[in-house]
């Protein structure tokens, strides 16, 4: 097995840095698909459902490329970061044809192509860590990433508000007609997703098989999507003990997430700025309004990625994860009673706390429980429990505020906050086997 150097500060900057491109495409995406589906004509009610395209393709798309990703090798180009350029050039054709779309249902098609291509370079960034760091290295690793990630969504998730109030472009059209200041976000985010992933791909380089003969040989008999698809729902029922208890706690966090993503929009325009009428400007105000909140959350996520190591130090993993899922519920039932913008931010305070936590605290702690042969394929197959809960979500959110409660989006959130909570709580039963130490000194090397 070889041994895992400590990597230096700039060694793990630049090994995450593609994850900056990344959530540029994804806070771009999360931001905006509300506000472009109403925009097309979309019904609140149908929201959820017609973004069941982002959940689906991380179902199919991640398992099979950690188990593809496991079995590649190329002198040059490594095991993981071909994946990471392939997804990029998709993703970069898929960002600017996405806002041009001249109907809902194209603009459907085209977010099915956006996440394929967006989980294409994902899956494979999350194995990296596992690749490349030691285990006392893996929370700061997965912090970074989380600090990339959050980065890189507060400019993305900025830049339709930024297009209207510092640039002068238009944020209003004809009806059926994107305005320019999403069109222009999402051309800039393109650019930012391509440059920041090549970086990471032409600025690391990856550890070889240990056993290059036994690697050619599983590749061989093993290779194929057939083979993947039998050995995912074989591995679905030997999963460590550590990756179900997560697993359960995934599935509440990401159910509330998707819930904020989807349903933020329509009840910020018509709670806040009194509108749901997508071609009036109050709605494309609160559209911006809405990326511009995105934005703080995903800011104070980039901030407390850097003191989740030190939490984690004086108390321990899943206690850091505890805490900060109950803030994110406290900040997205908020929401639900929020009429003043600016106290919108207030909540997102929280959120940012949970956003943070989710994003690298399970990954951490799963890691250390998973066979290193089999990382990506492990890795890929946990993403089960990010999108099946938002398959849940999206056939169930729209039904319930339709039966329920006259279709006022706020609802959604307030369900959002509950299951937050519920995941905190499940989260005391997480067994955390690899328990490193979270070193202050973490990011020097030895």
């Amino acid at each position: 097995m070889t041994q895992r150097k400590r990597l230096g500060f700039w060694d793990i900057w630049n090994m995450s840095f593609g994850f900056l491109g990344i959530q540029f495409g994804f806070a771009l995406q999360l931001g905006n698909t509300s506000r472009i589906f109403q925009t097309l004509h979309a019904d609140v009610e149908d929201l959820a459902i017609f973004t069941i395209a982002a959940p689906v393709t991380g179902l199919i798309v991640q398992p099979i490329i950690g188990y593809l990703s496991d079995r590649t090798w190329h002198p040059k180009w490594g095991r993981r970061r071909p994946y990471f350029l392939i997804g990029a050039l998709l993703a970069t054709v898929s960002l600017v044809l996405m806002p041009n779309s001249p109907s809902l249902y194209i603009a459907i098609g085209m977010l099915w192509l956006m996440d394929t291509a967006f989980n294409v370079s994902m899956e494979p960034f999350r194995a990296f860590v596992g690749d490349k760091l030691p285990g006392d290295q893996r929370t700061a690793g997965y912090a970074m990433q989380s600090f990339f990630i959050g980065t890189g969504a507060v400019v993305a998730s900025a830049l339709p508000y930024l297009m209207t109030n510092q640039f002068g472009v238009s944020n209003t059209a004809p009806d059926g007609i994107v305005p320019d200041s999403v069109k222009y976000s999402f051309y800039i985010g393109a650019l930012a997703f391509l440059l920041a992933v090549c970086w990471t791909v032409f600025r690391t380089k990856e550890y070889p098989p240990d056993d290059m003969e036994a690697h050619k040989a599983m590749r061989k008999a093993t290779s194929g999507v057939f083979n993947a698809f039998k050995e995912i729902i074989n591995g679905l029922g030997f999963m460590p003990k550590t990756m179900v208890q997560l697993a359960v706690v995934q599935f509440f966090s990401w159910f509330a997430l998707f819930a904020m993503w989807i349903y933020t929009t329509p009840t910020v325009a018509q709670n806040i700025f009194l509108s749901n009428e997508p071609s009036s400007k109050e709605f494309q105000d609160g559209g911006d309004w809405v990326g511009l909140s995105f934005a703080v959350y995903n800011g104070v996520a980039a901030i407390v990625a850097f003191a989740l190591p030190l939490l984690a130090k004086w108390t321990n993993r899943k206690t850091t994860h505890l805490i900060c899922l109950t803030l994110g519920g406290i900040g997205l039932i908020s929401i639900h009673y929020i009429t003043d913008k600016y106290m919108l931010w207030a909540a997102m305070i929280g959120v940012g706390f949970a956003w943070a936590s989710i994003l690298a605290m399970p990954y951490a702690i799963l890691i250390g429980s998973l066979p290193e042969k089999k990382l990506g394929f492990y890795v890929g197959v946990f993403n089960f429990f990010i999108v099946i809960p938002q398959i849940v979500a999206a056939g169930i959110l729209g039904i319930l505020l339709k039966s329920f409660y006259n279709n006022e989006a706020s609802y959604a959130l307030l369900i959002g906050g509950v299951s937050f909570f519920v995941a905190a709580a499940l989260c005391v039963f997480i067994y955390d086997r690899d328990k490193y130490p979270s070193d202050p000194s973490i990011f020097k090397s030895h």
